[in-house]
């Protein structure tokens, strides 16, 4: 297993009425992060935060290219952006023990933090397709270029680990400062990955390990 320390390359925040940020996601523009009562959208040159979406935000957030899919409680929410509009609605695997949501091949991918597992569902139905069982709590989760990385939090301590997506080896971490906690993750499929700082009302880009450009 690869071990590394996380490198912070910025931190936004903390943001004006947010008091925590659970789930992230990247809609290839903006960063959505939930911050209980709202989606909020983060331009990352900037900082700044544009807009937001009146919707329970409790854990994680997901885009697959056109709608948001936010957890609140123990369902999860498919949001059109434009409008704020709520669509649809499924039930959390966890039923309000979810944490990280992530969309990858079709299908949506929801961490139970305390129960430790990444769960692969039917977006229509709420069906449990897959269950890979992880090491360490389970907070956010993304899926980039083929690898499933997600981030854990106990107590002090907090990281990203990439996992093998059949067996839930752990084939990676990078280990995040002490007190720098993860709740939600997202890549931007590329060099970074965007987490959510909890408590600390912060969104953190970290580098990812390995990635390199297409130079084409």
């Amino acid at each position: 297993m690869k071990k590394a320390t996380a490198e912070i390359l910025r931190e936004y925040g903390p943001f004006p009425g947010v008091k925590t940020v659970a789930g992230v996601t990247f809609d290839g523009d903006k960063v959505w992060f939930a911050s209980g009562d709202k989606i909020n959208a983060l331009d990352p040159a900037t900082g700044a935060t544009t807009r937001s979406i009146d919707v329970a935000a409790h854990a994680g957030t997901a885009f697959d290219g056109k709608h948001l899919y936010q957890i609140a409680e123990d369902r999860i929410q498919k949001i059109e952006p434009e409008t704020g509009k709520v669509i649809a609605s499924i039930p959390a695997p966890g039923n309000g023990g979810d944490s990280g949501l992530a969309w990858a091949e079709g299908s949506l991918w929801v961490g139970q933090h305390r129960a430790r597992k990444i769960h692969q569902i039917d977006p229509e139905t709420g069906k449990v397709l897959r269950t890979i069982e992880s090491k360490r709590i389970v907070t956010g989760v993304t899926w980039v270029d083929g690898e499933l990385w997600h981030g854990t939090w106990e107590g002090d301590e907090s990281d990203l680990r990439r996992v093998d997506p059949r067996s839930g080896e752990v084939l990676q971490t990078l280990d995040m400062p002490a007190g720098t906690g993860v709740s939600g993750l997202e890549s931007d499929g590329k060099g970074c990955f965007f987490c959510g700082g909890g408590n600390s009302g912060k969104v953190r880009a970290v580098r990812r390990p390995g990635y390199k450009p297409d130079k084409g």
